[in-house]
């Protein structure tokens, strides 16, 4: 994302027009939508066509065969990060910080970011319909459908964009590249408790993840072409030093 960002950037530096800068920055966010959407489509016909109900019953006989009490204990622990009220905490406590240190469109977007991937997911799953694995017994409880997986979603959709956030006001190349890590592991392992706990497919989480990705993506795109508009158009004299907290920001 930093290095599509830096490209958006130059390339609006040399278009000298709000217009252009905004429209950089959405034009990117819908292509970046639509080719998650695309593959989200294309791969979600090929799980509900069945294709890949082999694939997806032999990762899960495989992890039941792979089960320990340390990483049952280590699993529940993880996956709790992707459950409602985890997130919403998490969503709660950054909002907040990023309000009171007068980032309240950053704040905006991560509320709407997470209000919005919880609808869609509600969607997906309404659609979709796809039954939970029954391949052994579940570590923990589910409710709902299995298509999306909802943790998985979650997760990628809250932890990439507050990591997304946490970026913009580093400064240092190394911070910015270790948060975003840290974000991606966080995903990939709540993703991957779902399966070993088995109330999800292998293709439940990676249809999560994409989906959450591209809705994720979309957001920050749309926050960094407002940010661009707010900043040609700031008043000076409404600013601390003619530049708001809002729009002093390291972007990566």
């Amino acid at each position: 994302m930093s290095s599509v960002s830096g490209g958006l950037r130059r390339a609006i530096e040399k278009t000298g027009t709000v217009l252009g800068g905004l429209g950089a920055f959405l034009v990117a966010g819908v292509i970046v939508a639509a080719i998650a959407t695309w593959v989200f489509g294309e791969f979600a016909e090929t799980v509900m066509a069945g294709q890949t109900q082999s694939f997806d019953d032999a990762v899960l006989r495989w992890m039941a065969a792979h089960h320990t009490t340390f990483l049952d204990t280590a699993m529940l622990e993880i996956t709790s990060l992707g459950t409602g009220v985890a997130v919403l905490m998490i969503v709660g406590v950054a909002a907040l910080f990023l309000s009171l240190t007068r980032h309240r469109y950053s704040a905006a977007l991560l509320l709407a970011a997470t209000a919005g991937g919880n609808l869609l997911n509600l969607v997906l799953k309404v659609f979709f319909g796809r039954p939970r694995p029954h391949i052994f017994a579940w570590g923990t409880h589910a409710l709902s459908s299995s298509f999306p997986s909802g943790h998985a979603m979650s997760a990628a959709i809250v932890y990439s964009t507050v990591a997304y956030l946490a970026a913009r006001l580093q400064k240092r190349i190394w911070s910015r590249v270790l948060t975003l890590l840290v974000a991606a592991i966080v995903i990939v392992a709540t993703s991957a408790s779902r399966v070993y706990l088995g109330v999800h497919y292998p293709s439940d989480v990676v249809a999560g993840v994409i989906i959450g990705i591209g809705w994720a993506a979309f957001c920050m795109a749309t926050l960094e072409g407002v940010q661009r508009f707010l900043r040609r158009n700031a008043d000076p004299s409404q600013t601390e030093n003619g530049r708001s907290p809002e729009m002093t920001t390291s972007n990566p």
